[in-house]
């Protein structure tokens, strides 16, 4: 069994020496990750996890992977990138450039999803795409653009569902079992290590996409992080949240206004 104490301690380690600071993330999702890689990497103990974090940089990298949660694919929901397709993109295209900011952006499914809605748009060449993460292990899969073949079946259905008209393939080369996808989308994507819990605005942008995030956080890091998007997003912006994400009962929900049934509000003052 893991204690409460034992994630306090351990929280606590992982702030002090890397820097890290996991304490405002959900106690519950915390735990069960913990409690999921102890019995992954076969620990006796809670002490030899808590033992090998402090003193293994190569094994912190697996640990802060696995607890912070890297579940994405491309075009997931697709009738929020039709919304995004048809309300959004032609609003952005009238702008002389546009900015977009993938917060919390995983291996990168989604942000080249936007590449390629902002290719089909005519956007994509005066687009710039921002894909940060706490997490530089998975940066690395995004910078590379490879993603499984057998992934790419339902990648295809769920693209063609947002409105999509091209034979998917046209975007990716086929070898060895995985999809590499296009320079022409990957040039596009500025990629950098950023912590949601910590770090400050960095651009003023046009749309902010944090997609199934917020859910693993406490209500004031909720709070906190949906203050950085607000400082983070020019006038007449738009920020897109997950399925069960909202800013109702958030300090900033009166700045904005909801579109429509899909997660996407205007920023209106």
């Amino acid at each position: 069994m893991v204690e409460d104490e034992d994630i306090d301690l351990l929280l606590n380690d992982l702030f002090e020496i890397y820097g890290y600071d996991f304490t405002s993330y959900s106690r519950a999702s915390l735990k069960r990750r913990i409690v999921r890689l102890c019995s992954l990497d076969k620990f006796p103990s809670f002490v030899e996890l808590r033992y090998k974090v402090r003193s293994d940089p190569d094994y912190l990298k697996r640990f802060v992977e696995e607890i912070t949660v890297n579940v994405t694919e491309m075009f997931r929901d697709p009738s929020f990138y039709k919304s995004l397709r048809e309300d959004i993109l032609p609003i952005l295209g009238t702008k002389p450039f546009i900015r977009i900011w993938h917060a919390g952006c995983s291996t990168g499914e989604e942000v080249y999803s936007m590449a390629i809605l902002l290719k089909e748009a005519n956007l994509l060449k005066k687009s710039l795409l921002y894909a940060t993460d706490l997490n530089p292990s998975v940066l690395e899969k995004v910078r590379k653009g490879i993603f499984p073949l057998n992934q790419i079946k339902q990648y295809s259905e769920s693209y063609i569902a947002s409105g999509g008209r091209l034979d998917f393939s046209t975007y990716y080369t086929a070898n060895y079992g995985q999809a590499k996808f296009d320079q022409e989308l990957s040039e596009k994507i500025i990629i950098s290590t950023h912590n949601l819990v910590s770090d400050s605005s960095f651009n003023e942008f046009d749309l902010i996409l944090c997609r199934n995030v917020l859910i693993y956080f406490d209500k004031d890091l909720q709070d906190r992080v949906l203050k950085l998007f607000d400082a983070s997003l020019g006038t007449l912006g738009y920020l897109a949240l997950g399925t069960k994400e909202t800013l109702k009962f958030s300090a900033i929900q009166n700045k904005y206004k909801q579109l429509n049934r899909e997660k996407i509000w205007k920023k209106i003052q």
